[in-house]
């Protein structure tokens, strides 16, 4: 079925995200208890929840989207590119342009979005950032009444995975395994969150966040066991 999809109708993305406030103390008082709430059980005895809010961003409730990053193929006769771009910015700005992107593009039933564990996070994440900031959702991340073979997203993990669904294999492995260069050669996701707020290095971000969406689509491309992209292919817009 993976080799019957047409490439140019997958929008891969990724999405790279931190708290909400650089420090604990920067959020109200209820927020912090809320946020002690929602951490006892991953913190257990072990950290304050002040000393576990490095890692916030994972939650949509306690975290931001800093970064968007999309890319998508085009086909011209034997020519094969893969075009990649990146939304960010103030984080309501940014979901409103990956938005428009999706509703011109990418709005039709036979198109796809893909990403890697993007089922359990991005997608989900996206969505409910919109929410809160009162952004009506596009149609690809509707998922209230569909069956789960109507939603039409692709999952890079889930593929991997062939229906064990207690296995988790990372992206970093899936490209070592493939021979697929890898997109963690300068930070990696637990970087992210000092690289915004003390280097203050979006741009870096933004690669990083670029070369993921980048590996994925390889990733794809394994699966469906055709040649992986080459330098000359790529083009960042």
């Amino acid at each position: 079925m993976l080799h019957k999809l047409n490439l140019e109708h997958i929008l891969f993305l990724d999405i790279e995200t931190v708290p909400e406030q650089e420090d604990f103390a920067g959020l109200t008082p209820v927020k912090q208890k809320l946020y002690a709430d929602k951490t006892q059980y991953q913190r257990k005895e072990e950290f304050t929840a002040e000393e576990f809010y490095e890692r916030a961003g994972i939650w949509a409730e306690f975290g931001k989207i800093v970064c968007i990053s999309v890319g998508y193929f085009n086909f011209k006769g034997e020519e094969r590119k893969f075009r990649t771009t990146s939304f960010f910015g103030e984080e309501d700005d940014l979901l409103k342009r990956f938005k428009i992107l999706v509703e011109d593009y990418f709005s039709l039933p036979q198109h796809l979005m893909c990403g890697h564990n993007a089922k359990e996070f991005d997608f989900p994440y996206i969505a409910r950032r919109m929410l809160i900031h009162g952004i009506s959702l596009p149609e690809k991340l509707q998922f209230f009444g569909k069956k789960p073979w109507e939603i039409p997203h692709l999952d890079t993990l889930e593929l991997w995975k062939f229906g064990d669904y207690k296995h988790y294999t990372s992206l970093k492995l899936l490209t070592e395994l493939f021979d697929i260069p890898s997109p963690k050669d300068d930070i990696d996701g637990s970087q992210v969150r000092d690289v915004y707020y003390k280097e203050k290095d979006i741009d870096r971000i933004v690669t990083y966040c670029e070369k993921d969406v980048i590996a994925v689509a390889q990733v794809i491309l394994k699966l469906r066991q055709e040649e992986l992209l080459e330098d000359h292919e790529l083009i960042s817009v």
